[in-house]
């Protein structure tokens, strides 16, 4: 049997819901950013943490804003691209899961959509300790500025083939990123990898790329 809740994280106040998956013989655990105006109730989140929970991972799927903050967002679209305040909130969660009894214990990895793959770039760079590897699915990790050359975590980019001015933008991060990072472009995909089979591919690589990466030996 595995381990399945909602809890409430503490790093603001009132503090931020997540949905958490442990897997039995869970060999890693992943922390989902979500992109711009999305939640953790992300089709398309939710469909990659099932993916994943089947090949032993477990997942954070997490809002990332408070209620409050989500209503005002929601007209001013101003919360969704503040980078900085997102990886604030995304490393103060990792602090959190390597304190917590059960997730404490399994390597961390960040998997990243749209601007929140940005924040997770940066969250990685804060955390070289703790955050293991990183996907981004159709991400902005040219939002993650300087940031970029501090990241030491093996760092996947998936870009949709016809997603072109993004595909730019990741082959930039990329050469930021050095050796540690692979650019990877699935075909036939657009932005947000609706297109069918295009999403099982992005579920198939990211959730091979943390299986391989999460392996290394994780303190006690």
């Amino acid at each position: 049997m595995g381990d399945t809740r909602e809890v409430t994280v503490p790093v603001v106040d009132g503090g931020l819901v997540a949905d958490v998956i442990v897997p039995s013989g869970a060999v890693g655990v992943v922390l989902f950013a979500h992109g711009s105006g999305s939640s953790r109730h992300s089709p398309r989140n939710v469909a990659v943490a099932h993916e994943f929970n089947g090949r032993a991972l477990g997942t954070v799927l997490v809002d990332l804003l408070t209620p409050e903050e989500d209503e005002r967002d929601e007209v001013t679209a101003e919360l969704r691209f503040d980078i900085g305040m997102l990886a604030e909130r995304l490393a103060a969660i990792v602090d959190w899961m390597a304190a917590e009894p059960t997730l404490g214990r399994l390597p961390i990895g960040l998997f990243g959509a749209s601007t929140g793959a940005a924040a997770a770039l940066v969250a990685a760079a804060a955390r070289p300790e703790q955050v293991g590897a990183v996907v981004s699915r159709g991400g902005r990790p040219d939002l993650a500025g300087s940031s970029l050359s501090a990241v030491r975590a093996p760092t996947l980019l998936l870009v949709g083939g016809l997603d072109e001015q993004v595909i730019v933008l990741n082959e930039q991060a990329r050469s930021e990123l050095g050796e540690i990072a692979e650019l990877r472009i699935v075909p036939g995909a657009t932005h947000l990898f609706e297109e069918p089979g295009t999403l099982e591919q992005v579920a198939d690589q990211a959730g091979s790329w943390f299986t391989t990466h999460l392996r290394q030996p994780h303190p006690a």
